[in-house]
């Protein structure tokens, strides 16, 4: 992605090329929006509930309709690799079929105990302009996340996609229209960044959904706090496993390395660090190394890819200075470098979005490949000698989104899930967004909570109703 002062540019991660412009709206236009907002608002949240499931119910079969154009899409804005692409279309689907199948329950009124001569019970009213700031790296299911939930409790929404996936913004509102939401009630548009600091600090926007970096999620908290917005922040991770002397390696390795390695490692809950007990240590990292081996990286549009490119080019020479870091600390790579640039010729490794899949030993949490969030096909494995000291690692890190043991001992993984610092605790399984669960963070990963009943309450606000009978 490039910008000038008035055109946004999407480059592809994978020919370098420019692949679609979209001007950048001015200020006079990002405060249009926001009053074409507030008026549909005024109309949505009158709107009755029964008649917003109908709606959502008909905005399902407009993604399915859709399917085979969302999926490719994908792939040439941010280079997934298009025999994965599928996969997010079919999590958008099941995820908004989950939301609206318990919208009923979960926003009718909370009605008190009977108690003679009142009636007293507490509604879930909307908040209104909601901005959603959706990201690039899963442009569909993250962004249904919030946008869904929040439309379905009676606000209107403004989508500010990431710069890299701009189309996937406009998809989902076109997609919103079609179904038959009335005008205003999902926008997408294309902001700067400094202008949409703006528009949270100086217009009525009710309230923002962030999924990004920590560092631009503390921009937005800053802009927020000017008219004390709520916001609700999904800031990524440094996530942990932790593979027991008694773990299935063949499966954990399976799981581990995918968990590791989908995505290009493009993923906020993707497995960073693994810790693996000593005496399966040197099994584990021999089958984990022979598998990622496997891979193979080229044009996101070859069904034979299993590998793309990460966002862009800056993102490649970050993670691959980190590797670089880590090694003159001492750690060691076990992934030899040449059989993937053949892989990708012409273009050359160095002058490319592509980073090779690797695996890193003798590291320690002294090296910031073990701290800081590499978000790239990189994972770091240690050995430990004991749960105590797995847990101690684990723990070892500002993020705490997901951390996951693999073990066929169900009550010590419970007691060692409850000592972990996290969002999402999982026994082997990793890297998975369950939608009855709810998807949230502790320490810098965030704060909130999207997916589950819980999903809706970030986006409502409570009114009590207490009301005393004529005669009582």
């Amino acid at each position: 992605m490039t910008d000038n002062a008035n055109t946004l540019e999407v480059i592809s991660p994978y020919s370098g090329k420019v692949v679609m412009t979209r001007p950048y709206a001015t200020r006079s236009q990002v405060g249009t929006s926001i009053d074409q907002a507030t008026v549909a608002y005024k109309a949505w949240r009158r709107t009755s509930l029964a008649d917003r499931i109908t709606l959502a119910e008909k905005l399902i079969g407009t993604f399915e309709a859709k399917r085979d154009t969302l999926a490719p899409e994908i792939s040439l804005q941010m280079g997934r690799p298009v025999r994965y692409a599928q996969g997010e279309v079919n999590g958008l689907l099941e995820r908004s079929r989950y939301v609206v199948s318990i919208a009923k329950e979960q926003l009718a009124d909370h009605t008190c105990p009977d108690k003679a001569g009142f009636v007293r019970f507490i509604r879930k009213e909307p908040l209104g302009v909601v901005l959603v700031i959706a990201p690039w790296n899963f442009p569909y299911v993250v962004a249904i996340n919030a946008v869904l939930p929040a439309v379905l409790a009676g606000n209107v929404v403004i989508i500010k996609h990431a710069p890299q996936t701009p189309l996937c913004g406009e998809r989902l509102a076109e997609c919103f229209a079609e179904a038959g939401f009335p005008p205003g009630v999902v926008q997408s548009c294309v902001w700067t960044h400094q202008d949409c600091d703006w528009a949270i600090e100086h217009l009525p926007i009710n309230f923002v959904n962030f999924t990004g970096s920590v560092a631009t999620g503390k921009v937005v908290a800053q802009a927020a706090c000017h008219r004390l917005v709520g916001t609700g922040m999904e800031l990524g991770g440094k996530d942990p496993a932790y593979v027991r002397s008694d773990a299935d390696l063949p499966y954990t390795v399976e799981q581990l390395v995918d968990g590791a390695m989908f995505n290009s490692g493009q993923s906020c809950c993707s497995v960073e660090r693994i810790y693996v007990h000593q005496s399966v240590y040197d099994e584990f990292v021999n089958q984990f190394v022979t598998l990622v081996k496997q891979y193979r990286l080229g044009d996101p549009s070859n069904p034979a890819t299993t590998l793309g490119p990460v966002v862009n080019r800056v993102a490649a020479e970050r993670i691959r200075q980190q590797i670089k870091d880590a090694v003159a600390m001492g750690a060691k790579v076990l992934v030899p470098e040449d059989p993937f640039r053949q892989q990708i010729q012409p273009q050359v490794l160095e002058e490319s979005a592509f980073v090779v899949p690797q695996v890193l030993v003798n590291v320690n949490h002294k090296m910031d490949i073990m701290i800081n969030e590499t978000f790239g096909p990189v994972v770091c494995i240690m050995s430990v000698s004991t749960d105590e000291e797995a847990i101690r690692l684990m723990n070892d890190s500002q993020y705490g989104l997901t951390a996951s043991i693999w073990t066929q001992d169900q009550t010590a993984a419970l007691n060692l899930g409850d000592q972990i610092e996290t969002g999402t605790f999982f026994m082997n399984r990793c890297d998975y967004l369950d939608p009855e669960l709810a998807w949230t963070g502790t320490k810098y990963s965030g704060r909130g909570c999207t997916l589950s009943p819980f999903g809706f309450d970030q986006f409502i606000r409570y009114k009590s109703f207490h009301m005393k009978l004529s005669g009582n």
